[in-house]
């Protein structure tokens, strides 16, 4: 595939790794390849960043027709840069894509797109300890009609944030309330996807959460409010009586890159691991009789989270004593000295820039 670039003129000043924050500051460039029906995708650019003109009644906006991935860069201790399992991000995409009809990516061309990118913009992968280049892939509908039809134009777009941590309690304990009002997802529904209406309506149970002096939300089942299935944007996983515990995907729970990388490190380790349906229920007897061990949530932008307290029905129950248990501390530990290149990487999962 042919990638055109425009250098942006005006460059970002240096980068000050003390003041990243996530999501908040962007590099000089972004990706941008349009699909037209009966043409297929084509031309493919990176371009300086900045805004982009839509109509009002682009589809986007009346009817949600939109995905994205998060994914990230990292700079190893020799200077390179490095992708960590982009190929499961693509592929993840294309089955977002899928259920919301809107077109697929070429593997190999989306894999040549994003390490065009990172590349243009090597110099905003930050190096300090912790940080990382976030990369956003999206893709949207912006075709002019209001009509509702299979989408006939579209965006893919590629922009990047040099970012610290997620959350600024880093690899501390978090305090997790479980929402018995509101639902994530249902089975049939768009759950597994990467779009934003599963976000949009997760909002309202996470301010409510916020409000009341807690970090996320713990998501349970559509139907009979009683199976646990994400704890806010990230899986969930659960060390009960000595085997990891985490929900199946069933069409409710986004298939994560980390929840995967866990559960494959895990297993290599010799670890037992259920994938299955837990209820409620069932982790509050564990946490009563003692056999939750640990709990932690898991995905790209924080990598682990360590839960250090449950909220279920105004009642606290605190794991591990609120600390981060050696399981926890040990993935952490694993998947980030893969991810910048300090450990070695014995599955294949990385890709030099």
């Amino acid at each position: 595939m042919e990638i055109k670039i425009t250098k942006n003129p005006n460059p970002a000043p240096p980068l000050d790794e003390t003041k990243l924050g996530f999501g908040v500051k962007f590099t000089d460039h972004m990706f941008i390849m349009d699909y037209t029906e009966g043409k297929g995708w084509h031309d493919a650019r990176i371009v300086p960043y900045g805004d982009i003109s839509l109509s009002p009644a682009a589809t986007v906006f009346h009817y949600g027709l939109e995905i994205f991935e998060g994914m990230k860069a990292y700079r190893t201790p020799d200077g390179s840069v490095q992708l960590f399992r982009p190929w499961e991000n693509i592929k993840r995409m294309n089955n977002s894509a899928l259920r919301l009809t809107l077109p697929t990516l070429n593997e190999e061309d989306a894999l040549q797109a994003l390490t065009t990118f990172v590349r243009t913009d090597e110099r905003f992968v930050p190096s300090a300890e912790g940080t990382s280049l976030y990369i956003r892939p999206f893709m949207f509908g912006c075709e002019p009609n209001l009509g509702l039809h299979k989408v006939k134009n579209v965006k893919f777009m590629i922009i990047a944030s040099p970012s610290g941590s997620y959350y600024d309690e880093g690899i501390d304990p978090v305090s997790i309330m479980i929402e018995t009002e509101d639902v994530r997802a249902v089975r049939g529904g768009t759950g597994y996807t990467k779009c934003g209406g599963n976000y949009a309506a997760a909002n309202r149970a996470g301010e409510k959460a916020e409000q009341l002096g807690y970090t996320q939300v713990l998501w349970l089942d559509g139907v009979e409010r009683k199976y646990i299935e994400e704890v806010g944007s990230m899986n969930v996983m659960f060390k009960i009586n000595g085997k990891i515990v985490t929900p199946d995907l069933i069409g409710t729970v986004l298939p994560g890159v980390t929840r995967k990388s866990i559960i494959e490190m895990l297993s290599s380790e010799g670890y037992e691991i259920e994938e299955r349906r837990i209820s409620v229920e069932e982790v509050i007897s564990a946490l009563e009789n003692g056999t939750l061990e640990e709990a932690w949530g898991c995905g790209t932008a924080a990598v682990v989270s360590p839960i250090g307290k449950l909220v279920y029905k105004g009642h606290e129950y605190v794991i591990n004593g609120g600390k981060t248990g050696a399981l926890t501390s040990h993935i952490y530990d694993e998947l980030t000295g893969i991810q910048w290149g300090t450990k070695p990487d014995r599955f294949g999962w990385t890709l030099k820039i």
